[in-house]
């Protein structure tokens, strides 16, 4: 084994790594480029770039993870189902964040525990699809896979993978991730004051009465430790933030991974939290390759399809020494499966021996095209889904420990129904996302306050 390789620790026993040993597996949903000169050419610079986290923030959060699956945190994460290089601006970031924060209040004090906060951005740029190629009007491009590879203008310039983009992605990602820091530190968010938010969307919620009590609640308790404190409560004005993307463009995570001093192994350094999707999580595969090496903790989509052989045979090549604070289990079933098919997932991760975060993505189960062609949600649907998820994990002897929903801090009206039960002549007032529909603000904070709800229910 080569030096690199001989660092790796556990990893490595068995089987050589090193950051581009998925080079040799087969590598799903990855760009086809041209100029193989100018993708060398990018790599290269991308490999002298700083990073965009440090390994003690990752460390951080594999011990936050490790809490979360003792069911000591909860685990929320949320943001874009792809974020685009334009909407790298302050007041996208800022709603965006305001959003999670706000949402991670409601279940602190609802669930009476920790909230380990991720976002979904400062990097998720790449997307995966089910084709390679687009057709309009006779006109045949390459599908858009994110602003990490191409544009989403349907024109053959646009369309053309350019790796320069990698470089745009890195630094898109540096300044969406320094501005991040920049608000929490600095306190952002009145969590002081949760009459001052917009809750205007509660009066039209059969649960109206229920929400409004846990928001008065919710301000008593925070106006109550600071009367006793004399003082505002330094937790509420500097939180731990995390950043998290599907690692789907493998040339761009190889890049960054980086031995760190003092540290054993590998990690990388383009985000704390690196997941898997359904779509590249094949056992043999480049993606699990890759994941295999590096120390952060990771995420795994496991969809309807899964199998308990195959969920054993993934957290044993992921996690061979059983670690705490590796691996987080994200099903994203829809809700007409989850009761059929998350029950034999659970029992299967409790026999590996692995321990396991389990997150419900109640999302991408629930997609579906309405008459004229739009991509959509339904609240109903979302809801009843996470609902589900929660109750069959209690009746399982074990515990939903988080949720993964793509949100944004903007009053798009992209899923239907919700408190103001947005239905399909809504969606072109406000539809903005180019790929996969989000909830609004609204939508996100009423899910929250649910999912208080629902648990509380169970106690």
């Amino acid at each position: 084994m080569n030096g690199e390789a001989k660092q790796v620790g556990s990893f490595s026993e068995e089987n050589e790594w090193r950051p581009a040993s998925w080079q040799d597996y087969e590598a799903k949903q990855q760009a086809t480029y041209p100029d193989q000169v100018a993708l060398q050419k990018a790599l290269d610079e991308l490999s002298g770039l700083p990073p965009l986290v440090t390994s003690w923030e990752i460390q951080s959060l594999r011990e936050q993870i490790a809490q979360a699956q003792e069911g000591k945190r909860f685990f929320l994460q949320g943001g874009d189902c792809a974020e685009s290089f334009a909407e790298c601006n302050s007041e996208v970031i800022t709603n965006r964040l305001k959003v999670i924060l706000q949402m991670s209040l409601v279940l602190t004090h609802g669930l009476q525990k920790p909230v380990v906060r991720v976002g979904r951005f400062a990097g998720q740029y790449a997307k995966p699809r089910s084709s390679d190629i687009e057709v309009r009007d006779g006109v045949t491009l390459p599908s858009y896979r994110g602003d990490l590879v191409n544009s989403v203008e349907f024109t053959p310039e646009a369309r053309e993978p350019d790796p320069g983009r990698m470089i745009q992605g890195h630094a898109s990602s540096s300044m969406t991730m320094n501005f991040v820091r920049a608000l929490v530190d600095g306190g952002f968010a009145d969590f002081h004051h949760p009459e001052y938010w917009n809750l205007s969307w509660v009066q039209h919620s059969p649960l109206a009465d229920e929400f409004q009590r846990l928001a008065d609640s919710l301000g008593r308790a925070v106006n109550f430790m600071e009367t006793i404190s004399g003082s505002r409560v330094g937790a509420l004005k500097r939180v731990d933030f995390y950043t998290s993307h599907e690692a789907l463009h493998l040339h761009y995570e190889q890049a960054l991974t980086r031995m760190v001093p003092r540290q054993k192994g590998w990690f990388n350094l383009t985000t704390h939290f690196p997941w898997i999707g359904m779509r590249t999580a094949d056992i043999d595969g480049a993606h699990v390759e890759y994941f295999r090496g590096i120390r952060n903790p990771v995420g795994i989509k496991v969809g309807p399809g899964a199998d308990a052989v195959q969920l054993q045979a993934i957290l044993k090549k992921l996690n061979p020494n059983s670690e705490m604070g590796r691996m987080v289990l994200i099903h994203r079933m829809g809700a007409s499966k989850i009761e059929e098919k998350l029950p034999p997932l659970i029992r299967a991760a409790q026999d590996s021996g692995s321990p396991v975060l389990w997150v419900c993505d109640p999302m991408h189960g629930n997609t579906e095209t309405t008459n004229s062609g739009i991509k959509t949600r339904r609240f109903r649907n979302i809801m009843n889904e996470t609902e589900a998820a929660i109750e069959l994990h209690h009746q399982h002897d074990s515990h939903l420990g988080g949720v993964h929903l793509e949100l944004t801090g903007e009053n798009v009206t992209e899923c239907t129904g919700g408190a103001r039960n947005l239905d399909e002549g809504d969606l072109a007032r406000a539809y903005k996302s180019i790929v996969d529909p989000r909830l609004n603000y609204e939508q996100a904070l009423e899910l929250a306050m649910l999912i208080v709800n629902k648990f509380e229910k169970l106690d």
